[in-house]
């Protein structure tokens, strides 16, 4: 397997798994809104933990952050087509391996931020 290979699997496993995360993500959601319809409206002053309202903003937060990186990723794969994956879109120069190691998904140097 050659590097472009080797770069275009890693990828697309990141991108697997952020999908896998989107689903998850969804189910969860679902389930929370199907949970909030059989409840109470009024579960703010509910003195039993966290309400219902607070976790299904905390869980849409995480689904936006999922999709994101679901984002994120098929926009590394399409640089990558177009042989311009790991090269700045800043500066125009390359963005080291190390940095790419760290952050898959990376569109520009740390230098360029």
């Amino acid at each position: 397997m050659n590097e472009q290979e080797e770069l275009r699997a890693g990828l697309a496993e990141a991108r697997r798994r952020a999908a896998e995360r989107v689903a998850k993500r969804e189910d969860g959601l679902r389930a929370l809104t199907r949970a909030r319809r059989s409840a109470s409206d009024d579960d703010e002053h509910d003195p039993e933990g966290e309400t219902l309202s607070a976790q299904w903003s905390l869980r849409a937060g995480l689904l936006a952050d999922a999709r994101e990186t679901l984002r994120q990723a098929d926009a590394a794969l399409e640089r990558l087509g177009r042989g311009e994956y790991g090269i700045c879109r800043v500066c125009g120069g390359p963005i080291p391996p190390a940095q790419l190691e760290v952050r898959p998904f990376r569109e520009s140097c740390v230098a360029c931020g």
